[in-house]
Parts: structure tokens; C-alpha cells; sequence
């Protein structure tokens, strides 16, 4: 039980600090496209993802796709995540957060390639 929560609070503080999933693509569009900072990106890519977000788990839910045990347990640690690494995004500097986001990236290619 306590795993599933770990894994649902570092995955809610991924998150919640790089706006992962949806978020890996929206916020260099927006950096780069519509010139926001890298603080006003994260955050606008969070907001968005949200309606994403529902749309697919109402799709899952309704296609009976979701383990509920798992998922609940994951949730709790992921709002617990998400919290605090929201938190960090309204304090760390940017070129702070460039510098996680990145090294945050390539831990995940090389985890996907060679793991």
C-alpha cells in the first residue's frame, strides 16, 4: 500500500513541478511560441492538461481500464505531490527549474532506451 503511495506522491511531484505528460510538449510551445516565462508555461500547462486529463479517465473509467485500488492509492500521494511540487515551482528561480526539467528529461531517455 505505502509503495503505491510513494509512487503516486513522486510521480504527483513530477508533476507538479514539470507539468509531465501533456505538459513535456506545452510548455516549450509556450516558451518558445508565445514567449512566457518558464513559471507562467508550467502553470498554463497544468491548467490545460486538466480537461485533457478528465476526458481520458472518464474514457478509462467508463471502459472498465482502471485498477481503483491502485489508482485511489496512487491519487492520495499524488495530490500530496503535486502540492508540494507546486509549491517549489512558486519558489525555485528559473534557470533552476530549466536545469531539473532537463536533467528530469534525460534521466527519463536514457531510463526508456537502455532500461
Amino acid at each position: 500500500m505505502w509503495k503505491k503511495i510513494l509512487v503516486g506522491l513522486i510521480v504527483g511531484f513530477i508533476s507538479g513541478m514539470f507539468a509531465s505528460g501533456g505538459g513535456l510538449l506545452l510548455i516549450p510551445a509556450y516558451i518558445h511560441f508565445f514567449d512566457s516565462s518558464e513559471k507562467e508555461a508550467r502553470a498554463t500547462a497544468i491548467f490545460c492538461i486538466l480537461p485533457m486529463v478528465l476526458v481520458t479517465a472518464i474514457f478509462y473509467g467508463t471502459g472498465n481500464y482502471i485498477n481503483w485500488k491502485t489508482g485511489i492509492l496512487c491519487c492520495i500521494g499524488g495530490i500530496i505531490g503535486s502540492f508540494i511540487g507546486s509549491k517549489l515551482l512558486a519558489i525555485l528561480k528559473g534557470k533552476y527549474l530549466k536545469l531539473i526539467f532537463i536533467l528530469f528529461l534525460i534521466y527519463s531517455g536514457i531510463k526508456i532506451v537502455f532500461f
